[in-house]
């Protein structure tokens, strides 16, 4: 069965705007809500790991932030911290007004920058019943520091430059200055990390997702640096699952982990490789922790209780 009949299109309202997202029907009455990292739209960032969950009886609630993908919101690409963490809030209440959702079964999914609002959406919501938190940029200073390592000073002086144009043009409505994602050192980029460079072929091979615009506003870096939300970790009091890359030189695993052992209720599954190892070599492993995972917390199953896999391919 195609992705296009397992699931239907939906949106909901984040403070007066809309957000779209994907719903896969579920079986088991449990909810996984998911985003991508920063800057990436729902499919590329989710689709292999939702029609898992869904193979494994959860519903599914995959959207995209506002000002990004099919979500509206303006100016575009323009990635305010404290407004995607509302738009998590947001989607926790639609979801819990799904049919086939019990409100007391939702848990958060997220990846990379969207590893860190998860820790912090749901320190601050007790509807949350479970976390996962995957290659998670837990320590904005730290994942400053390590990705200056991977580029030139020239290359940082001129991003930080045009990141102060943008955010002074916002003053004056101007539209922002975008760059792009993710490049080589020497460019002015997003991301320049080695396993960076792996973003764009790992999560859309043969630009499956055409409509994926892998820019971002500069202006959006700025508040990065300051954003801790490894810190919310303590406040977490229901189960975290950590998946951590040690070889991450995007996402640091250092500050994942401490955040995992911070959380009252905290696992950490270790993968050996870099930031997207969990949709390459690592993908099963990965996929069979996490669901094990919510199987364990949403459902009250142990690994012996859980019913034979769904053929997943397609």
């Amino acid at each position: 069965m195609s992705l296009s009949l397992q699931r239907q299109k939906v949106h909901f309202i984040s403070a007066g705007t809309e957000c779209v997202a994907w719903h896969y029907p579920g079986t088991n009455g449990a909810c996984v809500i998911m985003a991508g990292g920063f800057a990436v739209t729902k499919e590329p960032a989710t689709d292999v790991f939702a029609a898992r969950f869904q193979a494994a009886g959860f519903a599914v609630l995959a959207f995209d932030y506002r000002g990004v993908g099919e979500s509206a919101g303006e100016p575009r690409l323009v990635l305010p911290i404290k407004k995607q963490i509302a738009d998590w809030h947001a989607a926790i209440a639609h979801a819990a007004t799904l049919a086939d959702v019990d409100p007391a079964k939702i848990a958060l999914w997220g990846f990379s920058a969207s590893g860190g609002h998860i820790l912090r959406a749901a320190a601050d919501n007790p509807t949350v019943a479970a976390v996962i938190a995957q290659a998670p940029l837990a320590d904005g200073p730290v994942g400053l520091r390590n990705a200056s390592e991977h580029q030139t000073t020239s290359a940082m002086l001129r991003f930080t430059w045009r990141a102060i144009l943008d955010a002074l043009g916002s003053l004056v409505g101007r539209r922002p200055l975008l760059v792009p994602l993710i490049d080589r050192p020497g460019t002015v980029a997003m991301l320049t990390t080695p396993d960076g460079l792996d973003g764009p072929p790992t999560l859309n091979p043969g630009n499956r997702y055409p409509d994926w615009e892998q820019r971002v506003a500069a202006r959006s870096a700025l508040l990065l640096g300051f954003y801790r939300p490894g810190r919310d970790a303590s406040r977490i009091h229901v189960p975290l699952l950590v998946v951590v890359c040690d070889q991450d030189q995007t996402a640091p695993p250092g500050p994942a982990v401490r955040a995992a052992n911070s959380a009252p209720h905290g696992e950490v599954v270790h993968l050996a490789g870099g930031h997207y190892e969990p949709f390459l070599g690592g993908h099963e492993r990965t996929v069979e922790a996490e669901v094990s995972f919510l199987n364990r917390h949403l459902l009250g199953r142990r690994a012996a209780d859980r019913p034979a896999p769904a053929d997943t391919a397609r």
